[in-house]
């Protein structure tokens, strides 16, 4: 790779980088030479480099012209991967997919050494990531946040190389997504009477507060994503953090009444009835017109942190463990969420959810997001079943990130220092030949602590370029002052672009 002087400062790091003597000049005459039918990804390579230099790069096919940008599919390269060749006389970029084409253009991006300037140096990079999923999640449901600012934070997404966005659309202190068929959940759901403040989750501020996502902003979304290489998985929970639902439609829970949208953090009792048909029907709508606006293979169910207080006191609940001979709340969980499941794959897509669904036994077609350290994840793999690690002692981006508490703005508590995150490896634990079932990674962001965009932002970046290089670069070639010296050079970029990270190097 280098000295630690002339180390390109790309996040993440490469599989493979040698430099070579000179540099190549991106000029107003430079062309991006694309083959006959790949003009789609080319014009996307072609608009991220255009939009760092300001130069007009136009497409041709025409191959004879020197100083070139020459773009290629080939046969020999994986999945996501690329080969990136800078020389003197022209630059070559090629890969297997569009999706490799666009991080190579990433990777030619963060080369530039600053916006508006075009010298490339040279060097052969060859280049893949180590996890098919590489995820940042996104809680809308404790605060919500502008269309404006999630593209902002799918494009900061697109820059690390991340290709899944975990949105997570429902809570108990607000529901966040326009269903057509049941207008109530925006109608009420939507909006909460008062939120705590920020340094004291006990005290609530008196303030009204709401918001939700049409759908057709949500179609945009998924679109916006789609161009940069990136599957929204949209979040939907159940049984449990339902009370915003249960205040739109009351029928849908074992008490029937009396439900508001909940105020304060934590974990609420109330939860959809496991006895209800009722409820099954309502989920079932719902899903129809979730799976019409995202388009991806996974429908997250959350599946976390229900409690059985409810169920254990509701004749429905109960007469429905009788019938389907299930010996406690733990099994009628597995049986709801095995009920989702079933109807899911019906319509060829995949449930995943919290490792929660393992307890009293995972539906056979389900993929687990292992949150509560790594075990979930583990259990599931061993069994031959998929799982996406997130560890809470790696990923979980609203824990402090400085040992220091109170020079730092309110967080939910714990520790996530910079370094632990780039230590994360997803496979740790897992026998090799279960390797296959860990798809990836992902990080979280949970926002009952981050009633704004810029504080998202400080608690994300840099630690997300962190976990970003934790799923693509193997933990052989990672090394924490290498990162370092490599983030020195990357905040500028994050700077001008706007992002309100938090600075480690600073006292």
């Amino acid at each position: 790779m280098g000295t630690a002087a002339d180390t390109p400062a790309l996040v993440p790091q490469p599989q493979s980088l040698r430099r070579e003597p000179g540099v190549f000049e991106l000029t107003a005459e430079t062309r991006v030479c694309v083959q006959t039918g790949q003009e789609v990804a080319a014009q996307a390579c072609a608009d991220l480099l255009r939009a760092a230099t300001g130069l007009p790069l136009p497409l041709t096919n025409d191959e004879s012209a020197g100083n070139n940008l020459n773009l290629s599919l080939a046969t020999d390269v994986a999945a996501e991967a690329y080969r990136l060749k800078v020389a003197p006389s022209g630059i070559s970029l090629h890969a297997a997919d569009a999706a490799g084409l666009y991080y190579g253009a990433q990777t030619l991006r963060q080369l530039l050494p600053g916006e508006g300037r075009s010298t490339i140096p040279c060097l052969s990079i060859e280049d893949a990531p180590r996890h098919r999923w590489r995820g940042l999640h996104l809680d809308v449901g404790r605060h919500f946040f502008s269309f404006a600012f999630l593209r902002k934070t799918l494009d900061l997404m697109a820059l690390h190389k991340f290709n899944r966005f975990h949105w997570h659309l429902s809570e108990d202190q607000g529901w966040r997504l326009e269903i057509k068929g049941w207008p109530r959940l925006t109608e009420v759901g939507a909006w909460r009477a008062e939120t705590p403040l920020p340094g004291d989750r006990h005290t609530l501020d008196g303030r009204p507060y709401g918001g939700f996502y049409s759908q057709e902003e949500a179609r945009s979304l998924v679109e916006y994503a789609r161009a940069r290489h990136i599957t929204i998985i949209p979040e939907i929970e159940m049984p449990g953090h339902a009370q915003a639902a249960l205040a739109s439609y009351p029928e849908l829970g074992c008490l029937g009444e009396g439900y508001e949208v909940r105020c304060h953090w934590g974990i609420s009792d109330e939860v959809f009835c496991a006895g209800n048909d009722a409820v099954f029907d309502f989920l079932e709508s719902v899903l129809l017109e979730v799976m019409a606006i995202f388009p991806g293979e996974y429908i997250h169910v959350g599946g976390d942190e229900c409690p059985k207080t409810r169920w254990q006191a509701c004749p429905k609940c109960q007469a429905r463990m009788r019938r389907e001979g299930l010996l406690d709340e733990h099994e009628l969980q597995s049986w709801f969420i095995r009920r989702i499941e079933g109807f899911l794959s019906r319509y060829g897509r995949r449930l995943i959810g919290w490792d929660e669904i393992l307890e009293g036994g995972l539906a056979p077609g389900a993929t687990v997001m292992s949150w509560r350290g790594s075990e979930g994840g583990i259990a599931a793999a061993s069994a031959g079943q998929d799982a996406v690690m997130s560890p809470n002692t790696h990923c979980y981006l609203d824990y402090y990130q400085r040992e220091d508490e109170a020079s730092e703005p309110p967080a939910i508590g714990g520790y996530l220092p910079l370094e632990r995150v780039l230590e994360f490896d997803p496979l740790a634990g897992i026998a090799p030949d279960h390797h296959p079932h860990v798809l990836g990674g992902q990080g979280n962001v949970w926002t009952e602590f981050m009633p704004t965009a810029d504080q998202v932002e400080y608690m994300t970046w840099p630690r997300a370029a962190a976990l970003a290089e934790a799923l693509w670069t193997a933990p052989s070639a990672r090394d924490f002052a290498d990162f370092q010296q490599r983030l020195r050079g990357h905040l500028p970029r994050l700077r001008r672009l706007g992002v309100n990270y938090c600075d480690p190097f600073s006292d």
